[in-house]
C-alpha cells in the first residue's frame, strides 16, 4: 500500500508540471484519488467516461444543435446513469473523488461539472467550467451565445435571471450578476478548488494526514503560496516533523507581511529551534 501511495504522489507531481493546455482534467482528477485508494485502476474509469460519451454520440446522431447535444448528455448521465447531486451529505470527501462519484453516481456541482466536460469533450462538444461562487457550473459558447448548464441540478441550463437566485440561495443577494462570475477555469484551477474544498473538509473533521495530503497537492499545482507552507508546518509540527516544521513556518514569515498570525506564528518558530537545536 505505501509503495501505492508514493507512486500516487509521483504521479500527480509530475502531471502538476504540465503546462494548463497540457493539463488532463480526467486524469489529475483520478490521479489525485489514487493516494486514498491505492487500488484505483485509473483506466477503467477512463474507459467508463469512453462508455458515457459513446452512448451520448449514438443518442445524438444528426441532431448536433448544442440543444439537441445537451438534452442527449443530460439524458445519458441523469437519466439513463442516474448521477445526481448529493444534497443530503454534502460535505462527504467521497463527493470530491472521480471514482467515487462514478461508482456511487453521487457527487457536487465541481465533480459532477468536471463528469460533464470531459463527456462531452469526448464528442467534440467544448464545454468550460465556470468558478461560480460556491455553485461550480459549466458554459457552452455557441456563437454569441453561453448557454450556462447546471450539472448539479440534472444538467438545467440557466438563464442570467437563474444565476442571480443561485447567488441569493448562496447567501451572496448583495452580489450582482455580471460577466466576470462567469468566466471559464483552467483544468488546473478547477483541480485547485477540488483541493480547497476537500482540505476545509478534512480540517473540520480534524483529519490531519488527509489534510497533510491535500496541501502537499494543492503546492505542487501552485508552489510557494505562504498560507498553504504556512499551514503546511503547522500539521508537521503537530506531527512531530519539528524540522520541516520550522523550515515551512519560517518560509511564511519571509513571504509574508501584514499577517494577522504573525507574532503566533513567531511563536511557534522560537518553540521549534528550541526543539530543533536541541535535538541536534
Amino acid at each position: 500500500m505505501i509503495v501505492n501511495i508514493i507512486k500516487a504522489r509521483q504521479s500527480f507531481a509530475e502531471m502538476a508540471e504540465l503546462d494548463d493546455a497540457a493539463f488532463p482534467l480526467d486524469r489529475v482528477a483520478l490521479t489525485l484519488a489514487m493516494e486514498e485508494y491505492p487500488g484505483l485502476d485509473l483506466l477503467q474509469y477512463l474507459k467508463r467516461l469512453d462508455t458515457l460519451a459513446a452512448r451520448a454520440e449514438v443518442l445524438i446522431g444528426r441532431d448536433r444543435t448544442p440543444a439537441g447535444i445537451i438534452e442527449c448528455i443530460n439524458e445519458v448521465l441523469f437519466v439513463q446513469e442516474g448521477l445526481r447531486g448529493n444534497s443530503e451529505d454534502y460535505y462527504n470527501p467521497q463527493n470530491y473523488y472521480l471514482n467515487e462519484v462514478l461508482d456511487r453516481k453521487l457527487g457536487i456541482p465541481i465533480t459532477l461539472s468536471v463528469v460533464y466536460m470531459e463527456v462531452a469533450k469526448r464528442i467534440g462538444f467544448p464545454i468550460a467550467g465556470l468558478g461560480f461562487p460556491e455553485h461550480f457550473l459549466v458554459k457552452h459558447m455557441a456563437g454569441d451565445r453561453e448557454i450556462i448548464i447546471d450539472p448539479f441540478n440534472l444538467g438545467r441550463t440557466l438563464t442570467m435571471k437563474d444565476c442571480q437566485e443561485l447567488l441569493d440561495k448562496m447567501g451572496k443577494s448583495d452580489e450582482s450578476m455580471n460577466p466576470t462570475l462567469l468566466q471559464p477555469m483552467g483544468n488546473r484551477a478547477i483541480i485547485t478548488r477540488i483541493l480547497y474544498n476537500l482540505k476545509g473538509i478534512y480540517e473540520q473533521n480534524e483529519q490531519d494526514y488527509e489534510a497533510l495530503s491535500v496541501i502537499e497537492k494543492i503546492l505542487l499545482l501552485n508552489p510557494g503560496i505562504p498560507s498553504e507552507v504556512r499551514d503546511r508546518g503547522l500539521l508537521y509540527m503537530q506531527a512531530g516533523l519539528f524540522a520541516k516544521a520550522l523550515s515551512d513556518l519560517e518560509y511564511y514569515l519571509a513571504h509574508s507581511t501584514g499577517s494577522r498570525d504573525l507574532s503566533s506564528i513567531k511563536n511557534h518558530n522560537k518553540t521549534l529551534r528550541d526543539i530543533v537545536c536541541a535535538v541536534n
